[in-house]
């Protein structure tokens, strides 16, 4: 039986990746676990993730290309991909046998991730109140008064619509008691009190459920789309790294794709308002010009800190400096450059690790660490550091971060280990 009346239970989802590795239809996967065949191709719909990422800019369905690969939506031979087992039934790529030598984008169905998914967003929707404490008391003190003068709750509702909520939820909130320790409403305050013992309630938690229309415009879909038609524009990765999130220290990340270089910045707070302020500090060392050439697009992921899109996008003078887009949830390879950058930042800064104990307590001894990383020869580069490439292509943007203290390092001399900070920890 499905736990929470008709939702899919875990042992069900597995029932699902079995019918996907199978190759089985969603009709078929549906009358095995008795649901509707559109509750399946939802569910793997929303559940499934992208595994691996096609190694072309766009997909192509051409069998012999004749554009020396182009791959382009303007290439004449362009063709739309389009793969039968993953965009139409069963909609994964679970137990195909092309798999192996596949170039197209390849997904996948996890049960156990699409159960916690789904846990996650049942528990965000169905705990605390849409309602912020404030709001509550405003609520409270409207109708208290109307109440004692015997006026109901549609009556109140009708009068006083600015309260933003209906007659039914006017009644949910006092019956509940949501409103009895903000303003002394009670259910006792009705008019006519219906005769029936209410369960007892749980200690009510005021919250807002969390806002995401700074997602509107702005998700990796629209990045592709927007990246399609400013093929030029620079890219900017941004993320955070840090391993107690109580007491930090936390380091923004930023990379800049075109000349395969990290820096970062050090905060003492995991918000909205501080990661912000990293950006404008960006802006400030590069100087307005620069930043608007070399962080046209900033792409990072969803976390709460990075949930301010309009304060990120937004220069001291109110005008717009940047484009921020978001990966998809669970997503981190849609970064990727900047995620492998962060397998060199971790030797120097080891996870489970104390990093103000091993000397990162300052922006000095951050800048030390970026200056190290970025010294490191990359094959990809010809055997060039991040550094030395940026200091050759772009001038420019390597005098602003050598002004701010980043520079290239003497190859014998660079250390990717966390005795790089113990001048920085013995001067602490």
């Amino acid at each position: 039986m499905s736990e929470y009346n008709g939702h899919l239970t875990l042992e069900e989802r597995r029932i699902i990746r079995t019918g996907i590795e199978n190759g089985s239809t969603k009709t078929a996967i549906a009358n095995t676990i008795g649901k509707d065949n559109s509750t399946v191709g939802k569910e793997i719909k929303n559940h499934r993730y992208l595994k691996k990422k096609c190694s072309a800019s766009v997909e192509c369905g051409t069998t012999r290309c004749v554009y020396k690969k182009a791959c382009s939506i303007e290439c004449p031979g362009y063709i739309p991909f389009y793969c039968k087992r993953r965009d139409r039934s069963p909609g994964a790529c679970n137990g195909c046998k092309k798999i192996a030598y596949c170039k197209a984008d390849i997904y996948k169905y996890n049960p156990e991730i699409a159960h916690e998914q789904y846990r996650e967003t049942l528990s965000d929707a169905r705990s605390g109140v849409d309602l912020t404490t404030t709001e509550a008391k405003v609520i409270g003190d409207t109708v208290k008064p109307l109440l004692k003068l015997g006026h109901s709750p549609y009556q109140i509702i009708q009068t006083h619509p600015e309260l933003g909520i209906c007659e039914k939820t006017l009644y949910n909130y006092i019956e509940s008691d949501i409103l009895h320790e903000i303003s002394d409403v009670t259910v006792m305050d009705l008019r006519r009190q219906v005769s029936r013992k209410l369960p007892k309630q749980k200690k009510v938690e005021f919250k807002k459920r969390e806002d995401r229309k700074y997602l509107v415009g702005r998700t990796y879909k629209d990045y592709r789309v927007y990246m399609e038609e400013n093929p030029d524009v620079f890219v900017t990765e941004m993320d955070t790294v840090y391993n107690d999130v109580t007491n930090g220290p936390f380091i923004q990340t930023f990379k800049f794709i075109p000349a395969s270089l990290m820096i970062a910045f050090f905060h003492t707070e995991k918000t909205a308002a501080s990661m912000s302020s990293g950006v404008d500090v960006l802006e400030k060392v590069l100087g307005s010009e620069l930043f608007r050439k070399y962080v046209h697009v900033l792409l990072t992921d969803r976390g709460s800190e990075f949930s301010d899109a309009e304060l990120m996008e937004t220069s001291s003078d109110s005008s717009r400096r940047c484009r921020v887009f978001y990966c998809d949830p669970m997503q981190s390879d849609q970064k990727g450059s900047l995620e492998n950058n962060h397998i060199l930042l971790r030797y120097i800064c080891p996870k489970k690790e104390n990093l103000c104990a091993l000397g990162l307590t300052s922006q000095k001894a951050l800048n030390t660490v970026i200056s190290h990383i970025g010294s490191m020869p990359v094959e990809k580069l010809g055997g060039k550091s991040p550094l030395e490439l940026t200091q050759f292509m772009f001038p420019e943007l390597y005098s602003k971060l050598y002004d701010y203290g980043i520079c290239i390092i003497d190859k014998d001399d660079i250390c990717l280990k966390p005795s790089l900070l113990k001048p920085f920890r013995l001067n602490s």
